[in-house]
């Protein structure tokens, strides 16, 4: 399938989780496609990127380790990644790879995972957290900042600043989540 094909069949992914499902599954099952997915994700600018994302989120939720040949492209570029329905799907990948890399099972996630990766992710999930983000971009990112936060002891102080002084102006989702992170942080 050519770039143009798989653009033409992301314009019928909608929210629906049926359609995501599917095309995730499309992906996974022709994992050639994965660059050109990648490619189309960060066309940051283009409306289809947020499909892209939806695919590519469902994706990881299926089968986490397709993504380890692309770490680099993935976290190289989802910095760049601003339109909001974009947003949410990169974060919670970010939230799987976190979740993965510290989970009690060995995985490849755990292997692959490098220094760089991770520093990549605290910065998005940094910049997530204190610029106009919605709460589930926030969320995913404050628990991959939280579980990051174990590893590195500078991310624990840092991440109980900005909940703390956002609390009083965020909604209550994000005040539920961020009274659970500083309860665990403290």
């Amino acid at each position: 399938m050519t770039k143009a094909e798989l653009y033409q069949e992301l314009s019928y992914v909608n929210h629906s989780r049926e359609k995501r499902l599917q095309y995730a599954k499309l992906v996974i099952d022709n994992p050639e496609l994965i660059p050109t997915l990648l490619d189309i994700l960060f066309d940051v600018d283009d409306k289809i990127s947020c499909r892209a994302a939806w695919v590519f989120e469902f994706m990881c939720g299926e089968k986490l380790e397709a993504i380890v040949p692309y770490l680099n492209t993935f976290t190289e570029n989802l910095s760049k990644v601003h339109l909001d329905s974009a947003v949410r799907p990169v974060a919670k990948v970010c939230e799987y790879l976190v979740k993965a890399n510290y989970s009690k099972t060995d995985n490849a996630i755990k292997t692959h995972l490098t220094e760089t990766h991770k520093e990549k992710i605290i910065e998005a999930c940094f910049d997530w957290m204190i610029n106009d983000e919605k709460i589930a971009p926030k969320a995913y990112a404050m628990n991959a900042l939280f579980l990051l936060g174990h590893e590195y002891d500078w991310i624990h102080p840092e991440l109980a600043i900005i909940l703390e002084r956002d609390f009083q102006m965020q909604s209550s989702g994000f005040k539920a989540r961020a009274r659970h992170i500083l309860k665990k942080i403290k």
